[in-house]
């Protein structure tokens, strides 16, 4: 019997929530190529358009009244005004692939959970913001049939910090979009280094631009693409960058379109990845796949999802950052070996698989809920 699937899709602001935004927009698509059976209902606000909806005859899009900008707002709709459009679809699941859920829906949630960094690192945050991320985060893991972990290191974060959900975690990893694998067969270097990147603090961009002021000492004609959304750390990266004298070397795009994006992947010499903390790495993927030489942290999981297929580093070692960076733009026998691992490691993920795995879970949860409740009513 098909299933009515709430999709949760109120966090979403276009352009404003990073990688999140291309995981649900990637997801959504691979669903509507692998299942044409169930009945998606997807819930969105009032910055995001019709666009992020499939146009397949099983998808239906839900606007509701309420801004993601206004956080208050639309953390009360979460919870009252989505829980009610849940019960008038007569839902059998509800997905929520942005942290947050409704507590109580009137059936099982399935939330993904990114990261902990609110855990792991709560420095990285808003003093007024971390209350919603503890209390919030708290309650979906709690109120959640099954949780997705986007890596096994998320997954080992989900055990630590929250043990009671332990025995509902699977681990589902990103896909990477096809167009990547074209990009790198068509791929036209010039002399820049490619970083894609949220300016958050935990993504350890300080660093890179230090150690590519020492690399550009060697390699003056290089600059340094920073893409990525303007992060709580972008007036401290401009202000580092303008201290260096590197102001014409470095550029921060913001967000920008996915050709463009595209377009950078095709003309990168080199990517670099060098962040302290990761769920996952969506970009680690799709630099690799494109077939760019990459250098990137070898903290986890970076460092399982690369394996040989990239130049690993310490971030927090200036010197071993640096040699990186040299490396990887002057070692042509790594360069040649990176571009040939990295479309090989890559092929290993898929977005189809992505969608397999994640309407299981959700199929998992529908399942067992109802199971329960034919239950209750015969006892």
């Amino acid at each position: 019997m098909p299933l009515r699937i709430g999709v949760n899709a109120l966090y979403l602001i276009p352009g404003g929530v990073g990688g999140t935004e291309i995981y649900l927009r990637r997801l959504l698509d691979s669903l509507a190529v692998i299942d044409r059976e169930n009945r998606y209902v997807v819930f969105t606000n009032r910055e995001t358009s019709s666009d992020l909806v499939p146009s397949a005859a099983n998808f239906v899009y839900a606007p509701q009244p309420v801004r993601a900008r206004s956080r208050p707002a639309r953390i009360l709709w979460e919870q009252t005004g989505l829980a009610i459009a849940a019960r008038r679809h007569r839902l059998d699941v509800m997905f929520n692939p942005g942290f947050t859920a409704p507590l109580y829906p009137g059936c099982p949630n399935v939330t993904v959970f990114h990261d902990l960094q609110h855990k792991r690192h709560p420095e990285n945050f808003r003093w007024f913001d971390l209350p919603f991320w503890r209390v919030l985060l708290h309650g979906a893991a709690r109120r959640s049939l099954r949780i997705i972990a986007v890596s096994e290191a998320t997954r080992a974060d989900l055990i630590r910090y929250y043990p009671f959900a332990a025995a509902r975690i699977a681990v589902i990893s990103h896909g990477v979009e096809p167009r990547f694998f074209e990009i790198g067969r068509h791929r036209a270097p010039e002399n820049f280094l490619l970083c894609v990147s949220t300016l958050h603090p935990h993504k350890n961009l300080d660093k890179l631009i230090d150690a590519f002021a020492r690399f550009r000492a060697a390699y003056p004609d290089f600059q340094l693409v920073i893409a990525g959304l303007r992060g709580f750390f972008a007036e401290s990266l401009e202000r580092r960058i303008a201290s260096l004298n590197l102001a014409a070397a470095v550029r921060l795009t913001g967000w920008i379109p996915r050709e463009d994006l595209y377009d950078l992947y095709r003309r990168a010499f080199a990517f670099v990845y060098p962040s302290s903390f990761e769920g996952f790495g969506m970009p680690v993927l799709e630099a690799m796949a494109a077939g760019i030489p990459q250098a990137c942290s070898n903290i986890e999981p970076l460092k399982t999802l690369a394996g040989s297929a990239a130049l690993l580093f310490n971030p927090d070692n200036a010197e071993e950052f640096s040699a990186a960076l040299t490396r990887i733009v002057s070692d042509d026998a790594l360069r040649q070996r990176l571009e040939i691992e990295g479309p090989l490691r890559a092929a290993g993920f898929s977005w189809d698989e992505t969608a397999r795995l994640t309407l299981s879970e959700l199929r998992r949860a529908a399942c067992y809920y109802s199971k329960c409740h034919r239950s209750k009513s015969s006892s």
